[in-house]
């Protein structure tokens, strides 16, 4: 198994122990994130879209191979241009978000090469 695929399964398992984190316990993400769920409906939303989405993301990757692991680094290349436009517009340079920035972009680029 060659080092870059390591990498990308290190990668993908990252992002569904993210998931499996917002599932499980999700006013932990309020850590990583700044989101705050003060009703059920919020915290439904931090385990579906956090949780699911991000489980999902991850382990697709497992199964369906290179073109997946291409995905899944397209969409944390997408997370980072969005995040990019909102610390710049927002002027949010908190420096978790800048963190945040910074591993969407290396594993972004991991999962596409």
């Amino acid at each position: 198994m060659n080092f870059l695929l390591i990498l990308k399964i290190i990668a993908a398992i990252a992002t569904i122990a993210t998931g499996l984190l917002a599932l499980i316990k999700p006013t932990a993400v309020y850590g990583f994130t700044g989101l705050k769920a003060d009703g059920v409906r919020g915290i439904s939303e931090i385990r579906s879209i956090f949780g699911g989405l991000f489980i999902g993301l991850g382990a697709a990757p497992l199964f369906l191979g290179t073109t997946a692991y291409q995905m899944l680094g397209i969409t944390y290349l997408a997370i980072a241009v969005a995040r990019l436009f909102s610390i710049v517009f927002d002027k949010s340079t908190e420096k978790s978000n800048l963190i945040s920035l910074g591993i969407e972009i290396v594993l972004g680029v991991i999962l596409v090469l």
